[in-house]
């Protein structure tokens, strides 16, 4: 893969914030969503490749959602991608931080097929790459990263999702003395923002959607940080899911580079304000967005801030 696509794909993730943002904080978390799918999916449409949805929004039967195995692209390469239109769909119904559109690119058949089941998850960025194991205890997790960062405890700060399922995780963490940030939702921009020094996030820690998952350990890996993941299933109908999908280990804890193999590229534009990534800012007649564009393959990070005007070009 050695066309810088992702160029080409912060163009989709532009197209879905714009498109979701119009819809912050109006209360309506499905009209948000089905304006950055709809967005995104148009945008596809117009990139020169043989794109497959491997881990998307749904089933075939749930449309208007990207879905799983969808195809997507004017032909050409064949390209397998991770996406989410809008990743915290709550997040931008209620007018609060850390919404994100995103999209992860690697060559066919280099990302898990994680079934919509949970995910066990820890990650890291690179001060504490190999210091996490998700085997271990929270506490030891956490003693491992400060001995990595040259910290203490104390100074970590943890960011975990608020469910009640955490409850018991939220106890150990304050009983090794570590601080906690809370967050509702979106718990991609929260593995991203461990690689950010600026953004005062050390480690997150819980459990949460396995499709976000395999996104975030493929911008980990362009980040040089650390994940790891093991698969939480709820049902039988999910283990059958994933036993159709290929997984057979239903006890395995998953390494970043067995989440998102090969040459990995990952783009991401914000939809609300974040710790990572600015939110779209509209103006009379256009929008400013913020995005990262990032490849494994040469650990070349760009932020682009882009000006976009309407009335010369529609951006979806």
């Amino acid at each position: 893969m050695n066309r810088n696509f992702a160029m080409e794909f912060v163009r989709v993730t532009e197209a879905a914030a714009l498109a979701s943002a119009r819809l912050m904080g109006r209360g309506d978390e499905k009209a948000a969503d089905h304006a950055a799918v709809e967005a995104m999916r148009k945008m596809l449409g117009s990139i020169e490749f043989d794109g497959r949805v491997v881990i998307g929004e749904g089933e075939r039967d749930e449309a208007p959602m990207l879905y799983i195995g969808e195809k997507v692209g004017k032909g050409g390469v064949k390209l397998d991608l991770a996406l989410d239109p809008l990743e915290g769909t709550t997040i931008c119904a209620r007018g609060l931080n850390n919404a994100l559109s995103v999209i992860a690119i690697a060559e066919e058949g280099n990302f898990l097929h994680a079934p919509d089941t949970y995910m066990q998850k820890i990650a890291v960025g690179p001060e504490a790459k190999g210091a996490i194991d998700l085997r271990a205890t929270a506490s030891e997790n956490l003693k491992s990263i400060a001995h990595a960062k040259k910290c203490n405890v104390e100074d970590l700060t943890v960011a975990i999702l608020d469910r009640p399922r955490h409850a018991d995780l939220i106890a150990e963490v304050r009983g090794a003395g570590a601080r906690i940030w809370l967050i509702g939702d979106g718990d991609v921009s929260a593995a991203i923002a461990t690689c950010k020094r600026e953004a005062g996030v050390d480690v997150l820690m819980g459990s949460g959607g396995a499709p976000e998952g395999v996104i975030a350990a493929a911008a980990l890996r362009c980040l040089g940080g650390d994940f790891q993941g093991q698969l939480l299933f709820r049902k039988d109908e999910e283990r059958t899911r994933a036993r159709a999908m290929g997984i057979s280990d239903f006890d395995r804890v998953y390494k970043i580079d067995e989440l998102a193999r090969g040459h990995v590229m990952f783009c991401a534009t914000g939809v609300t304000q974040g710790t990572y990534l600015n939110g779209v800012r509209f103006f009379s007649g256009g929008a400013v967005t913020h995005s990262v564009v990032m490849r494994s393959k040469t650990g070349t990070v760009r932020v682009i801030e882009a000006e976009h005007h309407f009335d010369r070009k529609p951006v979806y």
